[in-house]
């Protein structure tokens, strides 16, 4: 140990959620959305209102609570979920980081902020390579910490590279920041001397995103289950659901425990129970959606009747939040061409009809012409007469859920009425799920009837004041993060797997 009193932990992050059918993910997206370096790194995770992931301010919090000790920044890139990382800037960002850590040694620690679902172009474990690279230089025996997304795809070259494994437990991701905390902790224990060990026992269960919330439901007693053995030499354990639409063969369900004291036979015991476990219960990871029409229906009906209770209708097919492009039309003209009344719809990505908007301003009427520029299978045009009723440079601090204290930017973005649809248009693509995002354009969210979204299911989280669970209704239509697999033409997905093989069998290892 270097200085116990006073360790030296190198800080760095890498995250993104990669959908295999979504366009490549640029240097320009990492650019617009996080791609920050050196003091920087700092200054943001100590401001109360970071632009980074949560975990990182969350991480800083409690390390600078138990003691003194010096963080060496060195990277953090973060891009909205897309298509695989373009190989260049992976690349330049292992050498930047390979060059970072060298520079920096001899260092006590590392902290990674992670999500654990990327893919990048020449690899299909872009999370395990950089672990590995880190472990690599910093020698065996120092503490590397990482924190993960719940939706991360495990490889054992990822558990085999890091010290203490700490996923969220919570879907939607309301407790980022908590994690970030807890791995400040096992930090700490680890600098005073505790030893680890990681295992990991995959299922083959890849379940539609939308059967994978955590107030209730399978995932949810799963992780309940395991958070009960947590305690003695059982350090950390989280229960990675995975993220199909990655078509990886990392895909499927996995149990990761992190044990004390190198007890590597209580964390194979344990993750093989849980594991068991999922699979008993696989049958109940299915779950049903609305139709496109029963929901234009409803939407109509309650538009009309305000004796009946507001709903959210959710485009879980068109997530940006899993790599959907945010702007698929197939709702939007179905809810038009029913006179649906009293509509919130947000937030629709098309930077140029912003911009179109920004340049006719406030009060002008003109027809709005939507995915004039994106040409991807789903993006389909639409024309509609529309008001611009209110301008923003789209900047805002989430007030609630994912985004809580997170200081976010949707870029130049503008309110459009469509004659009973109220519409949110934005330039930087990004998923619904803070009420900010409305109520910036001094919209009432409460005395709307009726809400959409363009989300899988973060916005739980954040309009949850105003919606019950039974207020809310998913719907099936076209996208690139439909929740119907059947759908997609996979090709590194491991199979079979449940429950898009219903035939699937598994054998469990020997534990």
């Amino acid at each position: 140990m270097l200085s116990q009193d006073n360790p030296r932990i190198a800080i760095l992050g890498f995250a993104i959620e990669c959908n295999r059918f979504s366009p490549v993910t640029t240097a320009a997206d990492f650019e617009q959305d996080v791609d920050i370096r050196g003091n920087r790194i700092v200054s943001e995770a100590r401001s109360g209102a970071s632009i980074t992931m949560p975990d990182l301010p969350g991480f800083f919090t409690e390390m600078d609570r138990t003691g003194n000790w010096t963080p060496v920044p060195l990277r953090v890139s973060l891009a909205q979920p897309g298509g695989p990382v373009e190989e260049s800037f992976f690349r330049e960002f292992l050498g930047e980081i390979e060059a970072g850590l060298k520079a920096a040694l001899p260092l006590d620690a590392v902290f990674i902020s992670s999500h654990g679902a990327a893919l990048a172009q020449g690899t299909d474990d872009p999370d395990g390579d950089l672990f590995e690279l880190v472990r690599r230089i910093v020698g065996p025996e120092i503490p590397v910490v990482a924190v993960f997304d719940l939706h991360a795809n495990v490889s054992r070259k990822m558990i085999d590279n890091i010290s203490a494994f700490v996923g969220y437990l919570e879907n939607p991701h309301t407790d980022i920041h908590e994690r970030g905390v807890e791995a400040a902790r096992h930090m700490r224990e680890c600098l005073a001397g505790t030893r680890t060990a990681i295992e990991m026992v995959k299922v083959p269960i890849v379940a539609p995103q939308i059967s994978l919330l955590t107030a209730k439901g399978p995932y949810a007693d799963l992780i309940k289950y395991g958070q009960t053995k947590v305690g003695g030499d059982i350090l950390n354990v989280s229960v990675m659901a995975g993220f199909a639409y990655s078509d990886s063969p990392k895909n499927g369900l996995t149990a990761v425990v992190t044990a004390r004291n190198g007890n590597r036979q209580a964390a194979a015991g344990l993750s093989f129970d849980i594991a068991k476990r999922a699979w008993a219960m696989k049958e109940r990871f299915k779950r049903a959606m609305m139709s496109l029409g029963d929901a234009v229906q409803l939407a109509a009906s309650v538009g009309r009747d305000r004796r009946r209770k507001p709903i959210i209708l959710a485009d879980v097919a068109d997530n940006p939040g899993g790599g959907g492009r945010g702007n698929t039309t197939y709702l939007l003209r179905a809810l038009k061409r029913a006179g649906a009344q009293h509509v919130l719809f947000g937030v629709f990505n098309d930077h140029a009809l912003a911009a179109k908007a920004h340049q006719l301003g406030e009060g002008a009427i003109f027809t709005a012409s939507f995915n004039t520029e994106e040409h991807q299978e789903f993006s389909l045009p639409f024309d509609c007469e529309a008001k611009v009723v209110k301008l923003s440079d789209g900047r805002y601090v989430g007030r609630r859920g994912v985004l809580k204290n997170v200081s976010s930017d949707m870029g130049p973005s503008v309110l459009l009425d469509l004659g009973g649809i109220q519409i949110v248009v934005i330039s930087h693509r990004c998923q619904c799920m803070d009420p900010r995002q409305f109520e910036m354009f001094d919209l009432d969210i409460a005395q709307a009837r009726v809400v959409v979204v363009k989300s899988r299911g973060h916005f739980r989280g954040g309009f949850d004041e105003f919606f019950k669970p039974d207020q809310i209704f998913e719907v099936d239509c076209p996208g690139l993060t439909s929740p119907v697999l059947a759908n997609f033409t996979w090709t590194k997905l491991p199979r079979p797997v449940y429950p898009l093989d219903e035939e699937t069998t598994w054998t469990p290892p020997v534990a």
